[in-house]
């Protein structure tokens, strides 16, 4: 689907989900992530882009697995993560936008649940290269763990959170050879719908992610 046909049912709120493509399991166990190896820090910060061009060859499971370990896992005995949060409030959910489904990350226990059995990779953003990247990652903030944050900075928190694991994101890209880019160009109306939000979460970001394409 093409950006115009987006942006005019999205104005309509007609923007829906494709059907899953496979079948959508209800959970996903990650293998065991990879702690060592990957390029040199400066070797990754020169190579860290952006890119818009992407092959539709889905992630191997195992390196979707690090993916996610890097962008906010569990890296200490404590609980603490890959990421910062303000006041440990770990306010930020990624959910995953797979062909065969929409899945939530559970950092603890590194495992993707089943949130939506339906392929949303074409709401997460206006730009027609989602549609087909093998996956989508979306940044939502959860209010509700952010009690002792006052209300008008929650966002502000939340937004910084989110970045700092789409920093993450963009690193793991550049020490693996894939594509990836950040997106705030979405409709975020329609992603809560299909993810079935409550009052207390919101979409922040997106982030598309693969191997790289060839530019036409």
């Amino acid at each position: 689907m093409n950006t115009l046909s987006k942006l005019a049912l999205g104005i309509m709120g007609r923007l829906r989900p494709s059907p899953a493509k496979g079948e959508s399991a209800v959970s996903i166990v990650l293998p065991p992530f990879a702690k060592e190896g990957g390029k040199p820090l400066y070797e990754v910060l020169a190579k860290r882009c952006s890119s818009r061009v992407f092959a539709p060859t889905a992630l191997p499971l195992s390196l979707l697995s690090d993916l996610l370990w890097a962008a906010d896992g569990v890296n200490r005995p404590d609980g603490g993560r890959t990421a910062p949060s303000a006041i440990n409030a770990q306010e930020i959910d990624i959910f995953v936008a797979l062909p065969s489904g929409a899945y939530r990350y559970i950092a603890a226990i590194h495992e993707l649940h089943l949130i939506a059995a339906s392929d949303l990779r074409k709401l997460t953003g206006y730009q027609d290269f989602v549609d087909e990247a093998p996956l989508d990652l979306v940044y939502v903030a959860d209010y509700a763990r952010m009690s002792m944050v006052p209300a008008a900075m929650r966002e502000s928190y939340a937004s910084v959170a989110a970045g700092a694991i789409a920093q993450n994101v963009y690193l793991f890209a550049a020490s693996n050879d894939l594509a990836t880019v950040l997106r705030a160009w979405i409709d975020r109306s329609a992603i809560a719908d299909a993810l079935g939000l409550n009052h207390d979460q919101q979409v922040l970001l997106s982030q598309t992610i693969g191997y790289p394409g060839n530019a036409r």
